[in-house]
C-alpha cells in the first residue's frame, strides 16, 4: 500500500463525498425553476428534497452494517451506480411525481457511499496521523463542495438549464468507480452484527409518517382522514420502535446510548441545527428567485458566504473542540444561528442586497461551528468499538434534520411556498421565529452537555456497552 496508492483511494472516496454534499445545494437553487418547468405544487417542490433526505437518513446505519457484512468497495460501487442512475433518471424525468421517484433513487446509491467511504479510509490510514489528515481532507472537501455547489449549480442552470446540475453527477461517478475497481482493495469486519428488518421497518415508517404529515397537512388539511391516518401510523411505529429496540439483544439502534447526555443532546443539537439549515437553504432559494427576481447565477453568488464561512470556520470549530471542548463552538453556533434567523424576520421585499450577505454570513458562520462538537459530544465517553455507531447515529440525525426543516416550510410558512401574491416575506415570518427557538436550543443545550453532570453520565455508560459489536467500523482487510 504505497502513499500514491492510498492518495489515489483517498480521492475515490472525497468524490463521493463531494457528489451527495453538492447535492443539496445545487438542488435548493434548482427549485424555483423545476417548479416553473414542471408546473410543481408546494408539497411536490418540498418532497423534492425531502425524499432524498429521508432515504439517507432511513438507510445510512444499514449500508454501513452491509459494507461490514459483505465488503465495502462491493457496496461503495453499487451505491455509486445506483447514484448515478437516479441522477441520471432525475435528469430525464418528464413529470415532477417521476423527478421524486428518481431522486427516491439517488437517495438510495446516496446512502450506501459516505459510511461506506469513512470505513474504508479506517482500514486504509490506519497511523493515527495520516488519518487525522485524511479526514482533515474529508472534512475541507464538504467546504469546497459548499462553495462550489451553489456558484456551479447557479452557472448550470442559467446557461444549460436545471436538468443539467443532475449531469455533474455522471462522470463524477465514473471516475471513482473506475479509481475503486483498480485502487481499493475488498475488506469486510470481523464481527459480523445481525440485520434488524424490523427495527429498521418501524424506524422508516415514524420518519417518513412524520415528514408526510408535516408536508400534506397544510395541504389536504390537518383533519384530512389520510393526514390523520398516517400521523396515527407514525406514533404507533415509534413507540412500537422504543419497545421492540429496548428488547432487542443486538438492536438496530442500541437505546442505552441515550444515557449518556453528551450523545442525546448531540442528537438534539443535530436536528436542530440542521432542521434550521433546511429551512433556510429551502426558502431563501424561492424568496431570492421567486420574490426578488434574482437569477439563479445571482442567487448562488448571495450563497458564497456561508460556503466561505463552512470553509474557514469548520475547521476552527475543530481546533477550538480539541482545545476548549465542545463548549465554546456550540455557544457560538447558538448565538450565531439565533441572530442570523433574527435578522430574517426583517426580510422584505426591497432589502438590500449587503443585508442578506450579512445575513447568510452569519448563518454559514453559526451553522460551520456545529458539526465538530456534534460529532465529538457523539462519542465523548464512548469505548472504542462503539464510537462508530455513535457517530453514524448523529449523521442520520443530520439528515432527519434536514427532512423536518424542509417539511416545516410548508407547516408553518405555506403561504409564502404558494405564491399566491401573499408578501412571501410576511408569510415565511413565522418559519424564522422558529429557526431562533431552534438556535436557542443548540445554545442551551450547548452549556447542558458540557457540564460535570454531562460528563459523569458519558462515563457511566461506557462499560455498559464496551464490547458491544460495531455496525460501522471493521478492522479487517483482505
Amino acid at each position: 500500500m504505497t502513499p500514491r496508492r492510498k492518495a489515489i483511494i483517498l480521492v475515490s472516496c472525497c468524490l463521493s463525498l463531494l457528489i451527495v454534499s453538492m447535492d443539496a445545494t445545487i438542488v435548493n437553487v434548482a427549485i424555483p425553476s423545476i417548479r416553473a418547468d414542471l408546473s410543481a405544487s408546494p408539497a411536490q417542490m418540498q418532497w423534492v428534497v425531502d425524499i432524498y433526505t429521508l432515504v439517507l437518513a432511513s438507510l445510512l446505519m444499514l449500508s454501513g452494517a452491509t459494507g461490514d457484512r459483505f465488503g465495502r468497495r462491493r457496496l461503495f460501487q453499487i451505491g455509486l451506480t445506483v447514484f448515478a442512475l437516479g441522477s441520471l433518471a432525475c435528469s430525464l424525468a418528464p413529470t415532477i411525481d417521476t423527478l421524486i421517484g428518481a431522486r427516491f433513487l439517488q437517495g438510495v446509491g446516496g446512502s450506501m457511499l459516505n459510511p461506506v467511504a469513512l470505513s474504508i479510509i479506517s482500514q486504509i490510514f490506519t497511523k493515527p496521523v495520516e488519518r487525522a489528515r485524511a479526514l482533515g481532507i474529508w472534512g475541507g472537501v464538504t467546504g469546497i463542495s459548499m462553495a462550489a455547489g451553489p456558484i456551479v449549480g447557479g452557472l448550470l442552470i442559467e446557461t444549460v438549464g436545471w436538468r443539467s446540475v443532475f449531469w455533474i453527477n455522471l462522470p463524477i461517478c465514473a471516475a471513482a468507480i473506475i479509481l475503486t475497481a483498480v485502487f481499493v482493495p475488498e475488506s469486510k469486519s470481523q464481527t459480523m452484527r445481525n440485520v434488524d428488518p424490523i427495527g429498521q421497518g418501524l424506524g422508516i415508517l415514524f420518519l417518513f409518517g412524520t415528514v408526510f404529515t408535516l408536508i400534506e397537512g397544510p395541504v389536504l388539511g390537518w383533519t384530512n382522514p389520510r393526514v390523520l391516518a398516517i400521523a396515527a401510523v407514525a406514533v404507533v411505529a415509534l413507540i412500537a420502535f422504543l419497545r421492540f429496540e429496548s428488547r432487542r439483544h443486538d438492536p438496530f439502534l442500541d437505546l442505552r446510548f441515550f444515557r449518556s447526555i453528551p450523545f442525546t443532546t448531540a442528537t438534539i443539537n443535530a436536528i436542530s441545527a440542521f432542521a434550521a439549515w433546511g429551512a433556510f437553504l429551502f426558502m431563501m432559494s424561492l424568496y431570492l428567485q421567486g420574490e426578488r427576481g434574482f437569477s439563479a447565477m445571482q442567487t448562488g453568488l448571495i450563497y458564497l458566504p456561508i460556503a466561505l464561512g463552512a470553509l474557514f470556520f469548520s475547521p476552527l470549530s475543530g481546533r477550538l473542540v480539541g482545545r476548549y471542548g465542545a463548549r465554546p463552538s456550540l455557544v457560538a453556533a447558538g448565538i450565531l444561528i439565533t441572530t442570523a434567523a433574527t435578522l430574517l424576520t426583517l426580510l422584505t421585499a426591497t432589502t438590500p442586497v449587503w443585508h442578506l450577505l450579512i445575513v447568510f454570513a452569519v448563518f454559514g458562520v453559526g451553522f460551520s461551528m456545529v458539526n465538530a462538537p456534534i460529532t465529538n459530544a457523539a462519542v465523548s465517553g464512548m469505548p472504542l468499538d462503539r464510537a462508530g455507531a455513535a457517530s453514524a447515529v448523529t449523521s442520520t440525525s443530520r439528515q432527519v434534520g434536514v427532512s423536518i426543516g424542509v417539511a416545516l416550510c410548508g407547516s408553518v410558512a405555506g403561504a409564502a411556498m404558494a405564491g399566491s401574491g401573499t408578501d412571501f416575506a410576511t408569510a415565511a415570518r413565522p418559519l424564522w421565529f422558529v429557526c431562533i427557538a431552534l438556535g436557542l436550543v443548540i445554545l442551551a443545550v450547548g452549556f447542558f452537555s458540557t457540564s460535570q453532570r454531562a460528563v459523569r453520565s458519558a462515563e457511566r455508560l461506557a462499560p455498559l456497552v464496551a464490547g458491544a459489536p460495531d455496525p460501522v467500523n471493521g478492522a479487517h482487510v483482505r
